[in-house]
């Protein structure tokens, strides 16, 4: 149960980084963001990162050996990643219909990901 806890918290974590890291570019869309500057567009997304944060660290924590949890650092690293590279492809093409994932983007993030498992031990 630990290790789906901590997956689903992983998703959910990763959905916030996405939305703080690259919603924002869809504000200008939204009449009440139109015109907002550089400065509180950073704030905005300050404050949904911290939801990323108060998931992020409950899942490290549950998933984690250390704590009685199934992975390793290094396997907590290797999901979090492959989640990452997951809720980014999910947001892009259904928010940003104008980019289009390709087979050149797939084969880079395969390679993201063996790096990230090589670089392991």
């Amino acid at each position: 149960m630990r290790g789906l806890y901590t997956i689903l918290l992983l998703i959910l974590s990763n959905s916030f980084m996405t939305i703080a890291w690259y919603g924002h570019l869809r504000f200008k869309d939204l009449p009440f963001f139109k015109n907002l500057g550089l400065f509180p567009t950073i704030l905005i997304s300050w404050g949904i990162a911290l939801f990323e944060y108060m998931l992020m660290i409950p899942a490290n924590k549950i998933g984690s050996k250390i704590n009685g949890g199934p992975f390793d650092m290094w396997q907590l690293k290797i999901i979090q990643e492959m989640i990452s590279i997951l809720v980014f492809v999910i947001f892009t093409l259904i928010f940003f219909k104008t980019d289009q994932l390709r087979l050149n983007h797939i084969i880079g993030f395969a390679f993201l990901i063996a790096a990230v498992f090589f670089f392991r031990k």
